[in-house]
């Protein structure tokens, strides 16, 4: 903080410069094609600053004039938009039994995606790790297109500025995920909590790019909460803001694997829905998840029962949520909401009735599960980096930034 007041104060033309080119990069990448008069309006520049900059923008060969906006009786604008080809950034989701990779270009459009089994219990897991991610990247930062680096999206909480990892889920504690990979990758390595990702992801390519407000709640394994205020990520002082799972529902619920008991995880995740179903003699201990969805879609009263206590249960949570947060839009997602059929009335009538009366219509949308969704919301961290202010003097951004400026330069 110190260092971007001081950088601040100083009233450096360079900085400025940079934090205009930045923004103009940004609001390309989100709302492209925009014309740049739009563009004036929307950051509070002078049209003729911002010719200048998107001039230099499209001499670097990282924005150009794809299209002209319709005339109202004068010279049609010009619109401008990413050049796509002009870089491209890998993203990877990590779970505890594989990993989703997505390769993407410079305006986030999916290139090719993949999926390998991953045994984070390994005695070896880390090493096996790097190795896959070796092998992934090894075909991508030779001739053509500079790959800017790796986006990784974990289960737990993140320090951003030291990559340090605290995953229960994955078994890792204090582990320099960001920085042991980078040693052996040769390439920045940006590492956050997956469903950071996932809002990542829609904040600049999905839903989220109309809305400066929302939530995005994941549902399956666990329970996650990815929170986007004025348009950025809030991560909160330590990295670890958004573990909606361990808000506590029941003093005398189940036990949680944080220590606690009746976290909200305890009574609405795939585990907490199977423990009630073999607990009512419903499905035997070794039967999934796909076997309770099927008995609930079956119309099997016992099984829809369990689904819709869960929903009502999510619903108490997320209405607490919006009582809190007043979002505009609250984004339901995850492996769970296969079975979203059974959990929605329960939800949608507890959230109705338990938000705060003059924030109840809240809209609330369902994103179907996809595993390359939340690996593209990993390449998203290092996309945005390209668009990110450069404020600190050293961070993760930074060296993808440096590695954009040197593709353009050889290009």
């Amino acid at each position: 903080k110190g260092a971007v007041l001081a950088r601040l104060r100083s009233g450096s033309a360079g900085l400025i410069r940079d934090l205009n080119r930045a923004s103009i990069l940004s609001l390309v990448g989100q709302r492209g094609p925009i014309a740049r008069i739009e563009i004036a309006r929307e950051l509070a520049l002078s049209p003729a600053a911002v010719t200048v900059l998107t001039r230099d923008l499209v001499h670097d060969g990282l924005v150009r004039e794809v299209a002209t906006a319709p005339s109202r009786g004068g010279r049609p604008g010009v619109l401008l938009g990413l050049v796509g080809e002009a870089a491209q950034a890998l993203g990877v989701k990590i779970a505890a039994d594989h990993l989703s990779a997505t390769r993407v270009s410079l305006d986030g459009e999916p290139l090719s995606s993949a999926e390998r089994p991953f045994d984070v219990s390994a005695p070896d897991a880390l090493d096996r790790l790097a190795a896959g991610l070796a092998e992934m990247t090894a075909d991508l930062d030779g001739p053509g297109p500079r790959l800017l680096g790796v986006g990784l999206g974990v289960p737990g909480t993140v320090d951003l500025g030291s990559g340090v990892v605290e995953s229960p889920v994955l078994g890792w504690h204090a582990l320099p995920l960001g920085a042991l990979l980078e040693a052996r990758l040769h390439l920045p390595v940006l590492v956050d909590n997956d469903v950071n990702t996932l809002a990542a992801a829609e904040r600049l390519y999905g839903r989220g790019r109309t809305v400066e407000n929302f939530v995005t709640v994941t549902i399956g394994r666990g329970v996650g909460l990815g929170i986007v205020v004025g348009g950025e990520l809030y991560r909160g002082g330590r990295g670890g803001a958004g573990e909606f799972g361990h808000v506590r529902m029941a003093d005398d619920g189940p036990l949680c694997q944080c220590g606690q008991r009746g976290c909200l995880e305890t009574l609405v995740s795939d585990g907490a829905l199977l423990r009630a179903a073999v607990t009512a003699g419903l499905l035997g201990a070794d039967d999934g998840i796909d076997r309770l969805r099927a008995l609930a879609d079956a119309g099997d009263a016992r099984a829809t029962r369990i689904y819709a206590a869960a929903g009502a249960t999510l619903g108490r949570a997320v209405a607490w949520l919006v009582n809190v947060l007043d979002p505009q839009l609250v984004l339901v997602s995850g492996e769970g909401t296969q079975a979203w059929p059974h959990l929605e009335a329960a939800f949608d009538e507890v959230v109705r009735r338990d938000a705060f009366a003059p924030l109840r219509d809240v809209a609330v949308e369902v994103d179907p599960w996809d595993d390359a969704k939340w690996a593209r919301g990993a390449a998203a961290l290092v996309l945005r980096a390209t668009f990110a202010a450069p404020l600190y003097e050293r961070q993760p951004d930074d060296a993808v930034r440096e590695r954009l400026a040197a593709g353009v330069l050889e290009a």
